[in-house]
């Protein structure tokens, strides 16, 4: 399992300490949550941010676009040092030309799917994909409660991927916590978004480091 503890809910007073405590602490990724306003009710990060991170730490940048009109910020979120970027299916008109242009841009390409999107919406594009990000939660605001549902959307994309002998990997983000991590992996899940449950603790590294405990 790789914990990516997510920057919506990090001190961006100190964001080279946390950053630094999540990296000692045994985290993979570092998620940047970008939300425009409008595809989602808040407004978070730019690409100056990512830059920011990408120079103060090793573990490489997961940006997940919760925006509209993804395709004009994919390059500029690459640029600033994204290596994992996903958009949102309900909202790319033109889903296979998004991924393939992340994909000759170096990075990861992933797409993700909301609480109520189903995984039909994948069929066509599962394959071109380096990881799919479920929703367990609806976007827009940290420290929302986890959906149950999703342990059963998680099994069932798992057994998509088999079945068709794909590599795929499965992210989950949303009201993820050590009382659920188990459950998740289990599930099928390789990568769990953390936010409140890894900064909202008092000590990031700890918390991190409980974390990937709780889910072996």
């Amino acid at each position: 399992m790789i914990l990516a503890p997510s920057l919506l809910s990090a001190d961006f007073a100190h964001l080279g300490e946390e950053l630094a405590r999540i990296e000692r602490g045994g985290a993979g990724l570092v998620h940047a949550d970008v939300m425009d306003g409008h595809f989602v009710p808040n407004l978070t990060m730019g690409p100056a941010i990512v830059q920011a991170v990408r120079r103060s730490t090793r573990l490489p940048v997961d940006v997940h676009l919760m925006v509209e009109n993804a395709d004009s910020y994919v390059d500029a979120f690459i640029d600033a040092g994204a290596s994992w970027v996903s958009v949102h299916a309900e909202v790319v008109l033109h889903l296979h030309r998004t991924v393939g242009h992340v994909r000759k841009r170096g990075a990861r390409p992933g797409v993700v799917l909301n609480p109520a999107t189903p995984l039909s919406i994948l069929e066509e594009i599962l394959p071109d994909l380096d990881y799919v990000l479920l929703m367990s939660v609806n976007p827009g605001f940290g420290g929302q409660s986890f959906i149950p549902a999703t342990l059963d959307k998680i099994r069932r994309l798992r057994e998509q991927i088999r079945v068709r002998g794909l590599a795929t990997q499965i992210e989950v983000d949303g009201g993820v916590d050590a009382s659920n991590v188990r459950a998740l992996v289990e599930a099928g899940a390789d990568v769990l978004v953390a936010g409140s449950a890894v900064f909202g603790r008092g000590d990031a590294e700890e918390a991190t480091r409980q974390l990937i405990q709780a889910a072996s």
